[in-house]
């Protein structure tokens, strides 16, 4: 074992409460990356015992077998065994157990001990355990399992306090623990049936309040209305609970343009900097807010072990679809961003019901359209009350969701109706039991994401902005224009060029410039938008006015409506595309996807904007 610093990896199934416990170890001293060649998520932390001694804590991907039928759960038998190229292999295995389903979770255990790494399980939520009237009897349990078991509370303070005190005392001398002999696949489950018999007492298999709300929740009708009525009401708080932080963070890149132009002589410094950098970059992070609480909402949903239900319930709508309720976690994580949605159908074994999802999760929205719509929707549809009770606004974007939700299953339809398999493949997955979401874990994840959102900006959207500024301010008016100088740069041609193709959706030539670098995200639109009235403005003071006056003032209700309509479906971002092609391993399917969605974009908003200039609207 290593003398400097320990490495620990935190083992177990899906909604054992792995990820909980790992955020309680290392709290805010944890990091996120990728594993080598792959795109699955890696988290280490820090962790330090009573001793002073420190530790490097892993958090594996969840898996329910070392046998595996995934990728996931391919890594994590890989980095158990000290396998997986470029990760050192870890010093001892912390196996994490849900105390309430100790008949699936001990089974894993029983595998990962085989493995002969020194071990400690953490037999966490034996609060939920107890209000269910399940007694546990630890002593016997770690008899039976032959390696140290300590009792943890992931979502309670200090709830991992006796396993922190165990593994510092334990880790000098795990080496020395006995190497367990392999044992045949059948023999685990007599294993477990004998372990429980011995060490557990366990009234009833599920618990009341469980069965309680599962004979709503996972009602066919009931169920479904919980579930619309659930969606429904988080795109109404996307808007009424961010506005007034969108406000502040509006008002704060108000003041700093005209500060920072005031202090600056004029010149190419001075318009990078206000129009370019300051305008860009307000434009886009003004939305942080409304993102956040999506995200709220999605992780909220996710801790409390409603997801599962939700994908049961949809399985025979999304068979007919041709996907299955597999699919449904992956698409619904597409809402945050279609990257690591599509990595997720990892999940999904059946390779048919995988490429499906794949191909229809650039059509759930994601956070990076939110931008687009919050700015259209602010700029032409009007902020009030309809029914006495709904925000107009809301309904407009829960209208535009549910757009690509549709589509995606009649996509998804469609294709079922072209393949060659038409078998049926059940739908088997673990319903966790109930529990509140933890603060903490709500808000290191919001945390996480929040820094993954402003490296954005101050990465990729920071590049392209730069970028479009120069495109958009060189080359300079010739002596005798008639024309404003942005009519004479790089990307006005471009944009005045691309203006005869998009001219029948009702985009000018501002939009098809913004349209070019928001491939690389697809926020960028807003913030390339901004920088192109900024440096297209008549004088300093419409230089620096919000973006959503001037749109709606410059364009008709029909533009508005056509752009909404074709970011539903354009794969407006290249990173999208790469993952399809990385995870399907096919440039085949990658053109598909850029084809059809493309294809659809341009019909959809063709249709949108000649039907509103029809109805008046143009």
């Amino acid at each position: 074992m290593s003398e400097s610093i320990a490495r620990l990896a935190l083992v177990g199934n899906p909604n054992s409460g792995k990820t909980a416990l790992f955020n309680q170890l290392t709290g805010s001293r944890q990091k996120v990356a990728n594993y080598t060649g792959v795109t699955v998520e890696r988290k280490e932390g820090r962790m330090r015992g009573p001793s002073g001694r420190e530790y490097a804590v892993l958090d594996l991907p969840g898996a329910y077998s070392l046998q595996p039928a995934s990728l996931d759960e391919a890594i994590t038998r890989d980095l158990c065994r000290g396998f997986y190229p470029g990760e050192a292999a870890p010093d001892a295995l912390v196996c994490v157990v849900d105390a309430t389903n100790l008949r699936l979770h001990l089974r894993f255990a029983l595998e990962v001990r085989e493995l002969g790494k020194p071990m400690i399980v953490a037999l966490n939520m034996v609060d939920a355990a107890r209000r269910r009237g399940i007694e546990i009897d630890v002593p016997a349990l770690e008899k039976a399992l032959g390696v140290p078991v300590v009792e943890t509370i992931a979502v309670r303070r200090n709830g991992a306090k006796a396993l922190v005190e165990r593994i510092d005392a334990l880790v000098p001398q795990l080496a020395s623990l006995p190497v367990q002999a392999p044992v045949a696949d059948e023999d685990l489950h007599a294993q477990v049936r004998d372990i429980l018999a011995n060490a557990v007492r366990m009234p009833a298999r599920t618990a009341k309040i469980d069965d309680a709300l599962d004979r709503w929740l996972l009602h066919p009708v009931f169920g479904l209305l919980t579930l619309a009525v659930v969606m429904f009401l988080i795109f109404q708080a996307v808007y009424a609970w961010a506005t007034p932080l969108m406000d502040g963070i509006e008002a704060a890149f108000a003041w700093l343009g005209p500060v920072v132009a005031a202090a600056l002589p004029e010149g190419p410094l001075s318009s990078l900097l206000v129009d370019g950098i300051i305008a860009g970059i307000g434009g886009v992070l003004v939305f942080l807010p409304q993102i956040l609480i999506l995200f709220a909402f999605i992780l909220a949903l996710e801790e409390s072990g409603y997801l599962p239900r939700a994908a049961f319930l949809l399985d025979r709508m999304m068979a007919a679809a041709g996907l299955s309720g597999r699919s449904f976690i992956p698409l619904l994580s597409s809402f945050a961003c279609a990257v690591p949605g599509i990595m997720s159908t990892r999940s999904i074994q059946d390779p048919r019901d995988r490429l499906a999802t794949i191909l229809v999760a650039p059509l759930m929205t994601c956070s990076a359209r939110l931008p687009v719509y919050a700015l259209l929707i602010g700029a032409f549809i009007p902020a009030k009350t309809v029914w006495g009770m709904f925000n107009q606004q809301g309904l407009v974007l829960f209208g535009l969701y549910l757009a690509g939700i549709l589509s995606a299953l009649v996509m998804s339809w469609t294709m079922k109706k072209f393949r060659r398999d038409k078998s049926e493949h059940p739908l088997m997955l673990e319903l966790p039991s109930y529990r509140v979401p933890h603060p903490r874990d709500l808000l290191v994840g919001l945390y996480e994401r929040a820094m993954i959102f402003l490296k954005r900006v101050g990465g990729i959207i920071l590049a392209l902005t730069i970028l479009l500024w120069f495109l958009l301010s060189f080359p300079g008016a010739p002596e005798n224009a008639t024309m404003p100088a942005i009519d004479y740069s790089y990307a006005g041609q471009l944009g005045h060029w691309m203006a005869v193709i998009f001219a029948p959706l009702g985009f000018n030539w501002q939009i098809c410039i913004a349209l070019i670098p928001g491939m690389g995200a697809r926020e960028v639109a807003v913030s390339s938008l901004a920088t192109i009235y900024a440096l297209s403005a008549a004088d300093d003071d419409a230089a620096i006015q919000a973006l959503t006056p001037v749109i709606s003032d410059g364009w008709t209700l029909a533009t508005g409506l056509s752009l909404m309509v074709w970011f539903i479906y354009a794969p407006m971002c290249i990173s999208t595309l790469a993952t399809i092609k990385r995870e399907t391993n096919s440039w085949k399917q990658m053109a598909f996807a850029t084809v059809y969605l493309f294809g659809a974009a341009y019909l959809a908003a063709l249709v949108t904007y000649q039907l509103a200039v029809a109805l008046g609207a143009g």
